[in-house]
């Protein structure tokens, strides 16, 4: 089945850190936009990072750059988002999705993607 799947979530106290997995199967990520997306209780879906696995470029958005890291191991098809200094504002369901042939001028708009959307991962960043 081609498919991407995410998992790593969890509860974490305000300044923790968590690595967010994307992985693929059915098919090899090469060529593709990664995103990932979140969205909070009654909030839009918001883009968060993006990596395009052609050239390793990334992009992320202005609220996660210097905390959050988006990375690709081609060995096991995943990419991941390492998520640094959590804040309460990070708690969110994340999602990660895929679009050829990559991330894409407007990679943070979920219009730029093709409805394709997995189950996700909860975040939930409290003390």
């Amino acid at each position: 089945q081609v498919q991407l799947v995410e998992s790593g979530g969890g509860l974490v106290q305000p300044g923790g850190s968590l690595r967010l997995s994307c992985a693929a199967s059915g098919f090899t990520l090469n060529f593709y936009g990664v995103g990932w997306f979140r969205q909070a209780p009654g909030k839009g879906r918001e883009g968060v990072s993006c990596i395009s696995t052609s050239d390793g470029s990334t992009y992320y958005a202005d609220s996660v750059k210097g905390r959050f890291t988006i990375s690709r191991d081609n060995a096991k098809n995943t990419v991941y988002l390492q998520v640094n200094s959590l804040k309460p504002e990070d708690t969110a369901v994340y999602y990660c999705i895929r679009r050829r042939p990559s991330c894409g001028t407007r990679w943070y708009s979920t219009s730029s993607w093709p409805p394709n959307w997995g189950q996700g991962t909860q975040v939930t960043v409290s003390s």
